[in-house]
């Protein structure tokens, strides 16, 4: 069965070849990358983007990421080194990676209600470029990498 939602897409997109790794890529230039697969999500499903949109994902994203997904992978990074020589903190932090994972669902979820109602098929759907219009340093490889990589979900009929 064919399933529209956005969690099923970033799966798919995410396990791309070069996609993790351009992802990070953004993130370390000030991406959020759950906001980015939501506007690749976006573009492929057509989904025009304004001001509006564009302000209202950032919104929904923004705090979620902040209050949530961020703290959590702090301390995933924060116990990095010590859980390479420690198997509790090792097991711990393992659970923290599953906690953030879930949050990002969450998020992935909360950005996809945002956009529930918006017609697909209109519109100007450059939602890549206008999330990473303020990003440092050089992004456009990654960005196009990630937008292949959507493309190629379209085209195998995989969302």
């Amino acid at each position: 069965m064919k399933r529209d939602d956005l969690w099923t897409f970033a799966l798919a997109c995410y396990a791309q070849p070069g996609v993790e790794a351009s992802c990070l890529e953004l993130q370390a230039a000030g991406a959020d990358v759950c906001l980015l697969l939501a506007g690749a999500w976006l573009e492929r499903r057509g989904t025009g983007c304004d001001r509006s949109r564009l302000k209202q994902l950032k919104t929904v994203s923004d705090d979620w990421r902040t209050q949530v997904v961020a703290p959590l992978r702090n301390l995933r990074q924060t116990w990095r080194q010590q859980a390479a020589v420690d198997s509790d903190l090792a097991d711990l932090r393992m659970q923290v990676k599953k906690l953030e994972l879930d949050a990002e669902h969450v998020q992935l979820q909360r950005l996809q209600a945002a956009a529930r109602h918006w017609p697909t098929g209109s519109g100007t759907a450059d939602w890549l470029d206008c999330l990473c219009a303020d990003l440092n340093g050089e992004t456009c490889l990654s960005v196009e990498t990630l937008r292949r990589a959507a493309a190629a979900q379209l085209a195998t009929g995989e969302d």
